[in-house]
């Protein structure tokens, strides 16, 4: 299977791992040799319920008993999207309270980029450095790392990028700005929170000179980080809220959410201002669905700030130098590059799935789900810890 993986199927990287996967459970996957693998990525943050939650599963078959695709985006009135949609507002503070479904976070960024320039009518849109909020076109042009952008020029015109916490930067919002997108917590950057009130800055400045703030959640939401989204944790609500990864269980998903007089104007002047075949699908909506009422029915999310305390208070190293990030969302920071390649590849030989974050090469990324034990973060961690322990009787022979 891999060589025709390597064959026929385009990669994104000349040195895929390449696992052959035969099945996934809980918080394990099992290649194709039957070798157990304990996962502490989570599909990079996307299966938030860990792998085949029965109340996901569940609710996918019951939807494929009824009815798939139907009618493109829009059209028709499908249960499982209107009941997510709706509850989704329930759960989110005023006035965010309508939701457009597409299939991915990168679209969802594209979709909030098109609405803050309808709703302002400018063009000039502001990022950070370091920043990403995916890798289509209009994403691209809002990604913050210019070695992952130059081949792709031309992009979007009109872009500007800031620092995220430089207060001094506040000041490029201007009143020709049309929108703000920020990652409430940078992700690619290296795990990075906001401080000293930088968010709600950031809102106060965009309410100044009329720019909409756009916050990107798809990594953060849906109880990765102690609350529903990231932004809960920083008082601030912002005008746009982009969502995608862990919305859906592990389905491929993804929305932006903002207040109803807002997105109305994509469906007049121009009619169809947004549109897509497969948002809404409503299989997928159904696994949202799933997704966001176990989340909130339960108590997984408080949870996550109780497993961030014990991941915190069990990875002690000395070449551990920081633990970054909240609930669990976390980057153990190590000297340089080199190491954090050989403690992910010394982990997955040991039977733990690490991964790299985007930009931030001195990071290891840890974003189990959310249903893992306290038992297998004490099991991963005493993996984690063995192979810092190699890496640094290695390093100590050179």
């Amino acid at each position: 299977m891999k060589e025709d993986f390597l064959k026929y199927q385009a990669q994104t990287s000349p040195y895929p791992l390449a696992m052959e996967v035969s099945y996934a459970k809980g918080s394990y996957i099992f290649d194709t040799n039957g070798k157990k693998y304990l996962d502490f990525v989570a599909g990079v943050s996307a299966c938030s319920l860990g792998h085949q939650h029965p109340r996901v599963n569940q609710a996918i078959k019951d939807q494929l008993d009824k009815y798939s695709h139907v009618m493109v985006y829009g059209e028709y009135a499908h249960h499982p999207a209107v009941e997510f949609c709706k509850l989704l507002a329930e759960n989110m503070p005023e006035p965010l309270n309508k939701t457009y479904l597409v299939n991915s976070g990168t679209e969802a960024t594209e979709g909030a980029l098109k609405l803050a320039r309808r709703v302002t009518g400018r063009s000039h849109l502001v990022s950070c450095h370091n920043a990403y909020h995916g890798n289509t076109m209009g994403s691209m042009s809002v990604m913050g790392f210019e070695e992952r952008k130059q081949v792709f020029r031309p992009l979007l015109p009109d872009v500007d990028f800031i620092t995220f916490n430089n207060e001094e930067d506040i000041q490029k919002i201007t009143t020709k700005t049309a929108g703000v997108i920020l990652e409430s917590i940078q992700g690619g950057a290296g795990f990075i929170q906001p401080e000293n009130g930088f968010l709600r800055k950031i809102k106060e400045r965009c309410d100044e000179v009329g720019a909409l703030l756009i916050i990107d959640e798809i990594q953060p939401g849906f109880g990765r980080t102690g609350k529903l989204f990231g932004f809960e944790n920083y008082e601030v609500v912002p005008d746009i809220v982009i969502m995608g990864k862990g919305m859906g269980g592990g389905m491929p998903v993804g929305a932006f959410t903002s207040k109803a007089e807002y997105m109305d104007l994509l469906s007049n002047n121009p009619k169809l201002g947004h549109i897509t075949t497969f948002g809404g699908h409503p299989v997928i909506a159904a696994a949202c669905l799933a997704t966001l009422r176990e989340v909130t029915e339960t108590n997984l999310i408080p949870q996550t700030l109780v497993k961030e305390k014990l991941f915190r208070e069990l990875l002690v190293h000395p070449l551990i130098q920081e633990i970054r990030g909240k609930g669990l969302m976390l980057a153990a920071m190590v000297e340089t590059p080199e190491i954090t390649n050989e403690v992910i590849f010394k982990c997955q030989d040991k039977g733990l799935i690490l991964f790299w974050l985007l930009f931030e090469g001195r990071a290891i990324r840890i974003t189990p789900p959310l249903t893992i034990s306290e038992e297998e973060i004490k099991e991963g961690c005493k993996i984690i810890l063995e192979a810092l322990d190699e890496v640094m009787k290695d390093n100590n022979k050179d």
